[in-house]
């Protein structure tokens, strides 16, 4: 495109805002009109965000209200919401109303759940909370892109960081209909998927050097991952989640353990993968097993797979701020644009961290 994609970024204060701020920074398409945050606005990004000072210059947050009055006429606006589970829906559709009177064409990616059910039942039941803007719902459609050819709807919502992981590690196993309906995960994330604001759970003393489990078979996205998975192959499933706080910041590992309906090779559970993945391009299927280091602050993701007999493994590394969050959401934002979804995307993962 020739003219720059104004690119607004709702709940910008936080990590996967700030994660959308770097990749705006550097994408060749867009430039950044507005981070939005209400309880910073007027605060110099880089005050928030150091690493982003040069970057960004003298550019502060801005109230929810005042972001259209940076955009002219007519523009093309690229909207990222990186604002919380149930606080997003209001403040999209608040957006979506300004945006209408400035005559402004949008298209939004949410990185929060609550677009990611087809429902308003579905998501008040799993969150326990009202929906903020269920007339919107049905202009959303939510999936990892590697599982859809195209958007379906004016705007995305992209799945959690774990159904990211997950169905990335999953899905070609359902497809083909290898695996017997019944799926056991284990995923470890870092402390980053907790979000800024400090928690017992994610404080730096209580991670460090520790590894332990949470909400074993009943964190909130296995519902998100069952359904998504269904929706990709074709196939229910029934999911045992185990989710894992690792001593690190950043990542997600992810292991699917399952039984198949006959025997598989190595060979033919590589191949199965290569298949299913050829035309992505941020999804490899690597030698022996993934290792985290090597996509952390990348897009990518890395697949590893074993099997022995009727049992198969399957894992999955990816960062769960930039694959599972914010760099995702540029890869939608770019298709609903019609840009190569690479764009912006292709900086290679720095390794020794």
């Amino acid at each position: 495109m020739s003219t720059k994609i104004q690119a607004v970024v709702l709940g910008a204060a936080g990590y996967v805002g700030g994660e959308l701020l770097r990749l705006i920074a550097t994408h060749p398409n867009m430039q950044l009109a507005a981070a939005v945050s209400e309880s910073r606005a007027g605060d110099a990004i880089g005050d928030c965000f150091p690493h982003l000072s040069a970057t960004f210059g003298g550019m502060t947050f801005v109230s929810h209200s005042g972001w259209p009055n940076a955009m002219g006429k007519d523009s093309n606006v690229a909207l990222f919401s990186a604002a919380p589970h149930g606080a997003s829906a209001a403040i999209i559709k608040t957006s979506l109303e300004a945006a209408e009177k400035s005559k402004l064409t949008v298209h939004v990616v949410d990185s929060s759940a609550d677009f990611r059910y087809p429902s308003q039942a579905d998501f008040e039941s799993v969150y326990g909370i009202e929906h903020g803007a269920p007339e919107l719902i049905e202009k959303f459609n939510c999936a990892v892109p590697e599982h859809v050819v195209a958007a379906s709807t004016p705007h995305i919502a992209h799945p959690g960081c774990f159904a990211t992981a997950v169905l990335l590690a999953a899905v070609p196993l359902l497809s083909g209909g290898f695996s017997d309906g019944e799926l056991f995960v284990t995923g470890v994330t870092g402390s980053t998927g907790s979000g800024r604001k400090p928690q017992p759970g994610t404080h730096h003393p209580e991670r460090h050097s520790n590894l332990y489990a949470y909400k074993a078979l009943t964190h909130r996205h296995t519902p998100e991952i069952v359904r998504l998975a269904a929706a990709a192959s074709g196939y229910e499933t029934r999911i045992n989640f185990v989710p894992h706080s690792g001593p690190y910041a950043r990542g997600i590992y992810v292991t699917v353990q399952a039984k198949t309906n006959r025997k598989l090779s190595q060979e033919d559970l590589r191949n199965i993968y290569y298949d299913a993945y050829a035309d992505a391009p941020f999804v490899e299927v690597v030698d022996g097993m993934p290792k985290l280091k090597n996509v952390v602050a990348s897009n990518n993701c890395h697949l590893g797979v074993a099997a022995s007999g009727d049992t198969v493994v399957v894992t999955s590394a990816i960062d769960n701020l930039v694959k599972g969050a914010a760099g995702g959401a540029m890869q939608w934002m770019n298709r609903l644009w019609e840009l190569p979804e690479t764009t912006g995307l292709l900086a290679p993962a720095p390794s020794w961290t």
